[in-house]
């Protein structure tokens, strides 16, 4: 069954196109991820999914009905923002608890679903607590916490670990994951963080000025991406791209080669001056510059390479990937 579609959707702000024709669908119990550069339009199709925004155009459906006229406290969805959004005069139990004592539950369902998720999230120990008194990645689960016991027939993630730090983002990213595992329920996540992308979603939908550029798994984007776009913004480091010509291909197109797959060899088709070294004990990422383009190689293991040296790189002619002059992907 299909948790969400949206067929056509637009959004606009005035005389500004936000959110241009998107049409898409989350499966039951999928986990989808929004990704693409800062002002994408990303955020802003998760509110109006929400309906904290309302489409200019264009049909949502959650499940069988569509949503478009229906407010956000009836579309049977629960969000997460950046910001935590935690009541400071109320303990973790009266966070976690609110929505539901405004819907009328009763106080055994209310203690059933709080200690469940508390349990699930780690937080059994915290329930009395402030979220003065909580780390940043107390509060994010606290949140998360908030939208489990609502049982939503969708989750709405907005960006929802920008605010930590890098071991925090990994646990907390971790803990997302098997939480997906353990609800089986249908979630869309939204970042800019390709990592977060690639190692949580089912499904990958990029977005780019407003519009769907590619949806599909994670690999399947990664390996297979319909255009230079979608190529550039998924990997890191980035793929290099440079003109055909300096391969010896003399014509206009556009060659693309991820930096794992380029290495270190004296007869090397590409010969550059390094410029920096990032060694980074399981791997050494080495910037050189290639006539007038910069090219990165992620190289396994440890290498002494300096700076300003001459240096060749070799790569195997299945991995490059062609683009033509307006971006698209050309068959290998």
């Amino acid at each position: 069954m299909t948790a969400l579609s949206l067929t056509n959707v637009n959004k606009s702000f005035g005389k500004v196109h936000v959110l241009k024709d998107i049409s898409f669908e989350v499966e039951d119990g999928e986990f989808v991820v929004f990704v693409g550069p800062s002002g994408c339009g990303k955020s802003t199709l998760l509110r109006v999914i929400a309906g904290l925004e309302d489409a200019t155009s264009g049909e949502i459906k959650i499940g069988e009905d569509v949503v478009n006229l229906t407010p956000p406290s009836k579309r049977g969805i629960a969000m997460v923002f950046q910001s935590y959004a935690l009541y400071p005069h109320l303990n973790v139990r009266g966070n976690m608890s609110l929505a539901l004592k405004q819907e009328g539950q009763s106080k055994n369902v209310i203690a059933e679903r709080v200690n469940k998720a508390a349990a699930m999230l780690n937080l059994g120990e915290y329930l009395e607590r402030f979220p003065s008194e909580l780390s940043g990645g107390q509060r994010q689960r606290v949140a998360i916490g908030r939208a489990i016991v609502r049982e939503p027939k969708l989750f709405l993630f907005d960006e929802p670990l920008s605010n930590l730090d890098a071991a925090l983002r990994m646990n907390t990213r971790i803990e997302i994951a098997n939480l997906h595992k353990q609800l089986s329920a249908s979630m869309i996540y939204v970042t800019h963080d390709q990592t977060e992308a690639m190692t949580l979603a089912d499904k990958i939908v990029v977005l780019r000025d407003g519009r769907v550029e590619q949806i599909g798994s994670p690999m399947d984007l990664y390996n297979n991406p319909a255009n230079k776009f979608v190529a550039g913004f998924l990997g890191s480091p980035s793929m290099n791209f440079f003109p055909a010509g300096l391969v010896s291909e003399g014509d206009d197109r556009t060659i693309g080669i991820r930096p794992e797959d380029l290495f270190v060899a004296e007869d090397g088709a590409l010969s550059a001056t390094v410029t920096h070294v990032e060694k980074l004990g399981g791997d050494t990422n080495v910037v050189a510059r290639l006539d007038s383009h910069q090219i990165t190689a992620r190289l396994f293991g440890q290498h002494d390479v300096e700076e300003g040296t001459g240096i060749r790189f070799g790569f195997a002619p299945e991995r490059i990937y062609r683009f033509d002059q307006e971006g698209a992907r050309l068959s290998q």
